[in-house]
């Protein structure tokens, strides 16, 4: 088992707030950890799996459930199932206030699930558990190869082989899209309509979004298709990276760009299964980016923000982290081990006042270029460089 950064993270909020709520997507391993939590501030765990009919009936009267279990340590996994919880959940706290007293996993973005009305706010706090990050995987001595080809999953991940970690890729992927992200939301969804939108979006992984055009492919109105997006981003499947736009004097790309975050689902519906299919395969380019972008976020704290940036000049940067108003960080993605880098790259540089540059790559020695950009492999980047841009 592969030891899970946010251990700590979850213990420290638990001191902190009444209410600690763990998102991710699916099969992330969030079960596990809350399981993990057999005793808080020397009281027992309750648990529930709202996955359970068993434990759906002992929850059926939310409010008298909670009375009940006032003085416990209540876990209660896959919220999103009783969506009313979160209502209950404010007299409660509010009743007794006691931080440690409520942990609870969800699948599903609590603003995109029906009958969330509750916002619980100052009395909850979020954490987003991702997929086996780079450094836990390294930490546990799997090679970064490795865990980009298969991805973050922890059942793709600690496979045995490719072809297992694929398998299991090909059910997960055939169960959320004919059941999952149904169930997680409350809404009818065409199965196949998100099977298809899935696939065409890891076939354009990394590329500035456009319903119109995706409606007519899909056939199906642009709204519908913004509907599809949200709810795919909303189970953690795909990010939507934000354009930065401050800069008013250029014209400039304002639609975000959209990635498959796991890079194991991305190469799945593009039939890359092994090593030797990444070399020279259309996507390769498209998933380093990906997998860079999507390492680098799962370690910015809350007040550093990804965006890219393009011109309609061509000016362009993959990612740009910034604070506040400010871009503090520019980084340039390549899968190649003697990258150039074009004229675009340093007049966006210029466009948002040099912050730091990067150009991060597969492996090898760091480096300065003459405009005093430095090429650093994705490892040294994550586990040296970027905590010094914070």
């Amino acid at each position: 088992m592969i030891n899970r950064d946010i251990l700590s993270k979850i213990e420290l909020m638990l001191k902190e707030f009444p209410v600690v709520c763990l998102l991710g997507p699916r099969q992330v391993g969030k079960t596990t950890i809350a399981k993990s939590f057999k005793v808080v501030n020397k009281k027992e765990a309750v648990y529930l799996d709202l996955e359970k009919q068993s434990d759906l009936k002992k929850i059926e009267d939310v409010e008298l459930y909670l009375l009940h279990h006032r003085n416990d340590f209540v876990i209660i996994d896959e919220v999103q199932y009783r969506p009313e919880i979160f209502s209950c959940l404010r007299p409660e706290v509010d009743e007794k206030r006691v931080n440690g007293r409520f942990l609870i996993t969800g699948s599903a973005a609590p603003e995109l699930v029906k009958g969330v009305s509750e916002s619980l706010a100052g009395r909850i706090c979020y954490l987003e558990m991702y997929p086996i990050s780079i450094t836990e995987a390294l930490k546990a001595k799997v090679k970064l190869t490795t865990h980009w080809l298969r991805g973050g999953f922890p059942s793709a991940l600690n496979a045995k082989n490719n072809e297992i970690a694929e398998r299991w890729r090909e059910n997960f992927v055939k169960s959320f899209a004919e059941r999952d992200l149904s169930a997680l939301f409350g809404v009818m969804l065409s199965s196949s309509i998100v099977k298809n939108f899935w696939e065409m979006l890891a076939g354009t992984q990394g590329s500035v979004w456009n319903a119109a055009n995706f409606g007519r492919s899909l056939g199906i109105s642009a709204p519908t298709t913004n509907k599809y997006l949200d709810l795919l981003e909303g189970a953690y499947m795909v990010r939507k990276l934000p354009a930065w736009y401050v800069n008013a004097t250029k014209r400039l790309v304002k639609a975000p760009k959209i990635y498959i975050r796991d890079s194991g689902i991305l190469h799945h519906f593009n039939q890359i299964t092994n090593l030797k299919d990444l070399p020279g395969h259309i996507i390769t380019g498209a998933s380093w980016e990906g997998y860079v972008i999507e390492e680098i976020c799962k370690k910015l704290p809350n007040h550093i923000r990804p965006f890219f940036y393009r011109t309609h000049q061509g000016a362009e940067i993959d990612l740009v982290l910034v604070k506040g108003l400010k871009a503090i960080a520019a980084i340039e993605i390549k899968y190649s081990l003697s990258p150039s880098v074009s004229k675009g790259f340093y007049e966006a540089l210029d466009d948002l006042g040099n912050p730091l540059s990067f150009v991060v790559i597969p492996s090898g020695m760091a480096y300065k270029t003459k405009q005093n950009s430095k090429v650093i492999s994705l490892e040294e980047f994550i586990l040296k460089d970027l905590l010094k841009v914070f």
